[in-house]
């Protein structure tokens, strides 16, 4: 039996032939950017990884930017959108040295494989235009297939340790004392299984955030957007150490770091544009991460600890889009007519 029953209804207003709206254009052309900077990041990783099945995981996060990009291009030229520049051939250097262990790569890919699919899960429900919907749900489709197979080899390579194990509920239960919120002083409940999950989720991003940000302050050749970087790693550290002691205080496990799957080498493979869009872009993404932390909580203590999270993030975003922009970096998403401008003229 069918658990979805189909509804016949006209397809004119779902046509290809339907000017983009607001919604497709940005989804689309924040889609096509970091697919473009994906692209040049897992060539460089591809020029050194020793290991069979990440080098397949590497080949396959590849493919899937190839598709998603040349996709993405039609839909563009179909409506004469100018295609986005992104990252080219200049912001990368293929025969730079090793800068990263193969352990990295697959921590990585599931760094930015989570990212992406906060994107693709956001345009699926706002998305009208049939075909563009239809891509969307491909993105999604084809890279939580990715996600299957990262987190078979973290585990079966032993990269990774399983999330806290607690116990099976005996019975259902309701909350029937105020001081379920509490959690500065006093009588403090455990965490629940969601606040568990988000420490968890979010200590497993920061620690390959981290990594990522010791190796861009390594290589970065500008001075102020190296400083960005290390003050960055600072940040993200602390936020670390925030996680795990909600954690460890409750004797769960949390991930250990990998900053010692960054390799020696100061020659950079990527140039400081794409360092810092990449960090800009995933400290971005922290907001949204903290944020549906956030939703989720219970206890004020961890709703504080957010919070106060979700402002550092935000000035280090706001510093790092000032540099992008000083340097003629960042490059305009589509937007709205200007009218007060309109009117001025």
């Amino acid at each position: 039996m069918d658990l979805i029953k189909p509804i016949n209804i006209s397809a004119s207003k779902l046509a290809e032939d339907q000017p983009l709206s607001s919604v497709e254009m940005a989804k689309l052309w924040a889609t096509y950017i970091g697919n473009s900077m994906s692209h040049k990041i897992l060539n460089y990783f591809l020029q050194y990884v020793e290991d069979e099945h990440i080098k397949i995981l590497l080949e396959n996060g590849l493919n899937l930017t190839v598709n998603f990009m040349q996709t993405i291009e039609k839909f563009f030229k179909q409506v004469n959108f100018p295609i986005p520049i992104g990252f080219t051939e200049e912001d990368v250097n293929l025969g730079a040295p090793k800068l990263f262990e193969d352990e990295f790569y697959v921590h990585y890919l599931k760094y930015a494989a989570k990212a992406g699919l906060s994107l693709y899960a956001v345009a699926v429900p706002l998305v009208m235009r049939e075909d563009i919907r239809e891509f969307f749900i491909h993105c999604n489709n084809c890279t939580n297939i990715l996600l299957g197979q990262i987190n078979n080899v973290l585990m079966e390579k032993g990269f990774i340790i399983k999330p806290p194990q607690i116990p099976i509920p005996n019975r259902v239960d309701f909350v029937n004392k105020q001081n379920y919120m509490k959690g500065f002083l006093g009588d403090t409940r455990p965490l629940h299984a969601m606040e568990v999950t988000h420490l968890y989720d979010n200590v497993e991003n920061n620690i390959t955030s981290k990594a990522l940000l010791i190796a861009f302050s390594q290589v970065a050749k500008n001075e102020e957007v190296r400083d960005l970087f290390i003050r960055g790693k600072e940040m993200t550290d602390r936020a670390v150490e925030r996680f795990r002691g909600k954690l460890h205080r409750e004797n769960l496990p949390a991930p250990s770091d990998i900053d010692h799957l960054v390799t020696s080498s100061t020659f950079s493979p990527f140039s400081d544009k794409l360092m810092l869009f990449h960090k800009v872009d995933m400290f971005n993404i922290k907001i949204r991460s903290y944020g549906n932390s956030i939703s989720v909580n219970g206890r004020r203590d961890l709703g504080a600890m957010y919070f106060k999270l979700i402002g550092d993030v935000t000035v280090f975003v706001d510093d790092g889009a000032n540099i992008l922009i000083e340097h003629g970096w960042m490059e305009q998403p589509p937007k709205a007519i200007d009218r007060e401008d309109l009117t001025a003229k």
